[in-house]
């Protein structure tokens, strides 16, 4: 039977009806898409001058350094025999010169600022692939690394959020696998609900970790675990909005991402590809890290997947609670034993 579900971190409401998936075409479908074009592509190794000049590249057989990256790649700047790359976005959202709008007459009314802030685009590969899954994990690991390397350099944000965005059914502009980085000089809305759920829950519980606690309590119940390395905890929440939406959790809790430590880039790469062997291709997603705002006290960091399965309908854009046609514990079934 269908039931309101609240999710425990951020506090919205979904309606999960596992059964509408068995109505005449309810059951979420991936169709496999067409191979990139590598003649058009941007992004492959070698045609750097279609970029703007990057701001830092991780080079065939380096490592990160752990340093946030001076700007410079010496003589190997712009050129290919790189394995990660980052570059500004040539259409940035965000800009450290970004003019101020004039002030209105009526600004509780109309209420603009200055767009300030960093827009940088990480390319996850030299390889023409069109999601995370078709690399080796080892590719995506030093992704990962180069993630947290950037989000250092942008430690004076209010707020970095990182992104990934596959295919364009879920907001993909070009189909080489690559991240988004937004520099932000404000906590989002969003953010700053989860900051302030997590503080209330450390202060009824004399200071315990709400994700902390919540990823033991999966553990231990183990309904909607997929999978458990060394590293990390890969599930499908309890209140997920999404069809086969996934979390990864590190096993030993940290409020930041870019800080040192495990990111659990083997268990990402893992989920990553079951979604791709269920489905018969890697579907639409939208991933994103959560990582702790300024001014968290008490705060994990956390990666989200959120594959792209069903359209958001009238439902979800009136009222801001989500209709999910697939149960989380089914999800997890379905990947764990897939």
């Amino acid at each position: 039977m269908p039931e309101i579900r609240v999710d425990p971190l951020s506090g919205h409401k979904v309606i999960v009806a596992g059964e509408r998936s068995e109505r005449p075409g309810g059951e979420p479908r991936c169709p496999a898409p067409a191979p990139i074009d590598i003649a058009k592509d941007p992004f492959a190794a070698g045609r750097e001058d279609l970029t703007p000049p990057e701001l830092y590249s991780l080079r065939e057989g380096e490592s990160v350094s752990g340093g946030v990256g001076d700007g410079l790649s010496g003589s190997t700047a712009d050129s290919a025999g790189w394995s990660v790359r980052v570059v500004p976005n040539l259409y940035p959202a965000l800009a450290a010169d970004s003019p101020t709008p004039p002030a209105d007459a009526q600004p509780d009314l109309f209420h603009a600022t200055a767009a300030g802030g960093a827009h940088e685009v990480i390319i996850n590969a030299p390889e023409s692939v069109l999601s995370l899954a078709e690399l080796p994990a080892s590719r995506l690991a030093d992704a990962m690394e180069v993630w947290r390397l950037r989000m250092r350099a942008h430690s004076d944000a209010a707020y970095v959020q990182l992104i990934v965005n596959e295919r364009r059914e879920a907001g993909a502009s070009l189909e080489h696998t690559h991240s988004q980085l937004y520099a932000l000089d404000f906590v989002p809305g969003e953010v700053a609900r989860e900051r302030e759920r997590c503080g209330a829950y450390a202060n009824r519980t004399m200071g315990r970790g709400l994700l902390e606690d919540l990823v033991a309590e999966e553990v231990r119940r183990g309904e909607r675990i997929v999978a458990i390395d060394e590293e990390a905890v890969l599930m499908a929440p309890y209140g997920s909005r999404l069809p086969f939406q996934l979390m990864l959790a590190p096993r030993l809790p940290r409020a930041r991402f870019e800080d040192d430590g495990a990111l659990g880039s083997a268990l990402l790469h893992d989920g990553l590809t079951r979604l791709a062997r269920h489905f018969g291709s890697s579907p639409p997603l939208n991933m994103w890290v959560r990582t702790a705002p300024r001014g968290a006290e008490h705060f994990c960091w956390r990666i989200d997947v959120a594959p792209r399965l069903t359209h958001l309908a009238g439902l979800e854009l009136s009222t801001g609670v989500n209709l999910n046609i697939v149960a989380p514990e089914h999800a997890a079934s379905v990947l764990r034993d897939g």
